[in-house]
């Protein structure tokens, strides 16, 4: 097939920074997406970077997961900024009640009962309020979001209504509704689902006022989502024929990866798997719509396990681990092909193609131009000549330090064999007594259009500020960075790194 110009081949090379929202400093025991974000922006314009690159931003459940959301279309209550909730006259500051947190780890469950409140509390005021305008605004939020928007309200409704059971511990006539039982229960909980349209309504305006802000100063926002969605979504309880499911319910089969890096015994995700043939029929319709809402979130989107389109590792549900599972035959080109006649060519889609990568994937990711992704750590993890290392790089790809699913980069370092380092200061030309910035350096240094740094490597920062551990179901997605960090010397340090290596927007000499 020909292969189109993908939106990602930008007209220079460019660099940003991976955070989330959540690890931005505040006095609400979680990042959002208050003046912190704001003055994060900021930060990207002094230093000279334009990409800003965050997990996926859904509503989490349990092990609090970005991966694992309610809703493929919905957004982060836990992100929603009091202090604008405030500016909207939603809130007083009598009603904050302040709590001392801990500024550098999320404790979710306090956490989450304190923003929660805080959100029963503006919506209690919005529903006594006689602002008509906001009313208004409200009222056409849910005219244009009814598709997707209906379904998770009411499924967050009942959820509560049944203590937060996975929904097919409901009762039947509502885990397999028909539509007088829809009905039915939206009449019984309409000031529930009501509540949960209005922290949609707030999410959606405050992401977007931040989304302008960045765009309007020359940001693009790298969005992410899980190829795969949580069985206790919204998603799987509306569009039940499109998931390998049984009578009850449950998966038949579940999704994971064999043996890899993370893991010796693979990685059991346990996420139902896709019907590809049903999702088929329906010209892949939900696929569309969810890819089309994403990109109205952010400018670029990476697609995590992106292998999966071409062949998924299907495990028997209920097995213990992931090795027993079996390549399957994924959509492939088609569903692609589907997505770019409705969407139009030159998807601005990035390819998660780490694991364990064939010839026909890398067919699958070339053939529609889709960049992939180059970690730098994988480079000197095996000492022998490798795909990871720059000198074999193409410029269609993203160069990172590390990912969320790797160790920091001086944490990775530190329990690096001796062979690696010594590869690493060899390759580096380096005594690695900054091996952070080494890596900075030589990742801007690549041929790669794009280069992204988590900001813990910006910091030096070692294993205690990792992102996730893969496999490991506890204490991860917890760091949180101080305010006082977003500093003079970081700022002089990457905009002087950026220029240096011809990325970014300014043409004065800095070096």
């Amino acid at each position: 097939m020909e292969k189109p110009v993908n939106s990602i081949n930008t007209d220079h090379r460019k660099s940003g920074i991976l955070v989330h929202p959540t690890s931005f400093p505040g006095p609400y025991g979680i990042g959002d997406l208050g003046d912190s974000a704001f003055r994060f922006i900021d930060f990207l314009i002094d230093s000279d970077q334009e990409l800003w690159q965050v997990l996926p931003i859904g509503p989490t459940g349990y092990g609090d997961s970005p991966y694992q959301a309610f809703s493929s279309f919905a957004g982060q209550p836990l992100i929603i900024s009091p202090d604008k909730l405030i500016k909207m006259g939603l809130l007083n500051t009598d009603e904050l009640a302040l709590q001392v947190w801990n500024p550098e780890v999320i404790d979710y469950g306090p956490a989450i009962k304190y923003k929660t409140n805080l959100l029963q509390k503006a919506f209690a005021n919005f529903n006594k309020s006689n602002n008509k305008s906001t009313h208004k605004q409200f009222k056409n939020f849910c005219i244009k979001h009814k598709d997707w928007l209906a379904n998770y309200a009411l499924f967050m409704a009942v959820k509560d209504f049944h203590d937060g059971v996975m929904w097919t511990e409901w009762e039947k006539e509502i885990a397999f509704p028909s539509q007088a039982a829809i009905n039915k229960w939206n009449r019984k909980l309409e000031v529930e689902i009501k509540y949960y349209k209005f922290i949609q309504f707030i999410f959606f305006k405050q992401w977007f006022e931040l989304k302008k802000y960045a765009n309007d100063r020359g940001i693009s926002i790298i969005g992410d989502i899980p190829i795969f969605v949580a069985f206790d979504s919204s998603d799987v309880w509306a569009n039940k024929d499109l998931f390998f499911l049984d009578s009850k319910g449950y998966p038949t089969i579940v999704a994971g990866v064999p043996p890899d890096y993370f893991s010796e015994t693979g990685q059991l995700w346990g996420n139902p798997l896709y019907d590809w043939t049903a999702n088929k029929k329906t010209n892949y319709n939900w696929w569309i719509k969810r890819i089309s809402s994403n990109l109205e979130f952010v400018d670029f989107l990476r697609i995590d396990h992106f292998r999966g389109f071409e062949a998924y590792w299907s495990i028997p549900y209920g097995a213990k681990t992931a090795i027993d599972g079996e390549w399957k035959t994924g959509p492939g080109h088609d569903i692609f092909i589907a997505l770019e006649a409705e969407l139009g060519k030159n998807l601005p889609i990035i390819a998660e193609d780490l694991g364990v990568i064939t010839p026909e994937v890398e067919a699958l990711r070339d053939d529609f131009n889709f960049p992939g992704m180059k970690i730098l750590q994988f480079a000197f993890e095996n000492i022998e000549e490798n795909n990871f290392l720059p000198h074999n790089y193409t410029p269609n790809s993203i160069c990172y330090t590390g990912t969320h699913d790797n160790d920091t980069t001086l944490g990775w370092y530190l329990k690096a064999i001796s062979k690696s380092q010594d590869r690493v200061r060899r390759y580096m030309n380096t005594d690695a007594n900054d091996v952070c910035w080494d890596f900075i350096r030589t990742c801007f240094g690549s041929v790669s259009t794009m280069a992204v740094v988590p900001l813990q490597d910006i910091f030096s920062y070692d294993s205690w500020a990792r992102t996730n551990t893969p496999g490991v179901a506890a204490n991860n997605w917890k760091w949180r960075f101080k305010d006082n960090m977003l500093n003079e010397h970081y700022i002089g340090k990457l905009r002087y790194v950026t220029k240096l290596f011809g990325r970014g927007r300014s043409t004065e000499d800095t070096l």
